[in-house]
């Protein structure tokens, strides 16, 4: 059986906890800044935890977890 290879692109865009949670870095955060309140890009600015449907998904892209 040869190694499962990992998915570049969710490495660079995935990271685990200590207790095994992936995290992630909050989408819509690049452009079309002016018509987002200051409260809602400050909040876009904190780290986003992926749901348990999602993670399983992405356990198979990434073997290492």
């Amino acid at each position: 059986m040869p190694k499962i290879k990992t998915h570049r692109g969710a490495a660079k865009r995935f990271k685990a906890t200590g207790k095994g949670r992936l995290k992630h870095k909050q989408p819509f955060t690049s452009h079309i800044l002016t018509s987002k309140t200051a409260k809602r890009k400050r909040q876009l600015r904190q780290a986003a935890y992926m749901s348990g449907a999602e993670t399983k998904s992405l356990r198979r892209l990434l073997p290492y977890l």
